[in-house]
């Protein structure tokens, strides 16, 4: 008897797979929240300020300042700040499979990254409008885009951070 061969059998699932993987169902989540309608969306926010209301009296910090609409507006740059880590993790992966002789205009190398910065705050707040008793809000979408670039930044600055702790460790290791 012989056995059928599977649809998984060739899939290879790189390490870089999983990350450009992790980024698309980020970003289907990201949209997924655009399509949650206005009432809904209000009772998410309203039971995240209820717990962190509750935990900052539990902690002994007033919580008067925090409003709904704070909750809401951080959400929207925490999310975004995800987002521009993830992205910023998969630029590096495909610029490193290109190799150490590959060169490329510094334009030509950043332009997918600004492109995305761009279009997915556009997309997710068009989104917004074919919600029920959501808007659209440029300003959310000014927002949006800060969060993914203290994303990029904050991804650059770790590999940045942790490259240099790599490279000492190793210079190290080999004057022992």
């Amino acid at each position: 008897m012989t056995e059928k061969p599977s649809i998984w059998a060739g899939l290879s699932l790189e390490p870089a797979h999983i990350w450009h993987i992790l980024l698309a169902v980020w970003i289907l989540v990201m949209f997924g929240h655009s399509m949650t309608p206005a009432d809904l969306s209000s009772k998410e926010s309203g039971s995240v300020l209820a717990f962190l209301c509750s935990m900052l009296e539990g902690a002994g910090i007033g919580s008067s300042w925090l409003t709904e609409h704070l909750v809401r507006k951080t959400a929207h740059f925490c999310e975004y700040g995800v987002f521009g880590l993830l992205l910023m993790k998969n630029f590096y992966l495909l610029q490193g499979r290109r190799g150490r002789g590959y060169r490329q205009s510094l334009t030509a190398r950043f332009c997918p990254l600004v492109l995305a910065v761009l279009a997915v705050p556009f997309l997710d707040e068009t989104i917004q409008s074919f919600s029920p008793g959501r808007s659209p809000q440029i300003g959310d979408v000014w927002l949006d885009m800060a969060g993914a670039c203290c994303g990029l930044l904050a991804a650059a600055v770790l590999k940045r951070l942790w490259g240099s702790y790599g490279h000492s460790r190793r210079r190290r290791r080999r004057f022992r």
